[in-house]
């Protein structure tokens, strides 16, 4: 089973590029596309001892990944709706504040503070992740996130929030 582990290792390896290649196709989007292939890949890897013709490993992959990708798309629920009026307004998000106010007054934040804004809650890193990335103390940090908070909560003007007072980005 060992040899057929590291023999199954190697093809994923040689062969991943040209699959995912593949799975990007059928699905039409780079992160459906993995999760597609990971799905074909396990697949295999369940069957590998009893494939014998290995030239044929990339048919049996791709012959998987259609029929997963059928599975998914027969499974998946209708979340839009057809309809043959369009809405009057368009809707915002829950708090009123569009993507582009919010683009606005990040842009108008000083480079450091902007940077460590969308290191913290963009990319969800830590605190210390940040003070190493930016070479600076994680006190450092945490005194520029506040800042930049306070600055883009003034700059939004978030509905019923008390001026000053802290409140989850979530």
């Amino acid at each position: 089973m060992i040899g057929s582990h590291e023999e199954f290792r190697e093809y994923v390896v040689a062969r991943r590029n040209a699959l995912l290649r593949a799975a990007n196709q059928l699905t039409g989007n780079p992160c459906d596309a993995e999760d597609l292939l990971q799905a074909a890949l396990t697949k295999t890897y369940v069957a590998w001892d009893r494939i014998q013709d290995r030239g044929s490993l990339d048919g049996y992959v791709r012959r998987a990944m259609v029929n997963i990708n059928i599975s998914w798309w027969r499974r998946r629920k209708l979340e839009e709706y057809p309809s043959d009026e369009l809405p009057e307004i368009a809707v915002d998000d829950d708090r009123g504040i569009g993507h582009e106010g919010l683009e606005e007054a990040l842009d108008r934040l000083p480079a450091r503070q902007r940077t460590a804004i969308v290191l913290r809650y963009f990319e969800d890193m830590t605190e210390p992740e940040i003070a190493q990335l930016l070479g600076i103390s994680v006190g450092t940090v945490k005194s520029t996130v506040s800042r930049a908070m306070a600055k883009l909560r003034g700059a939004l003007a978030i509905p019923g929030q008390i001026p000053g007072q802290r409140q989850p980005l979530s």
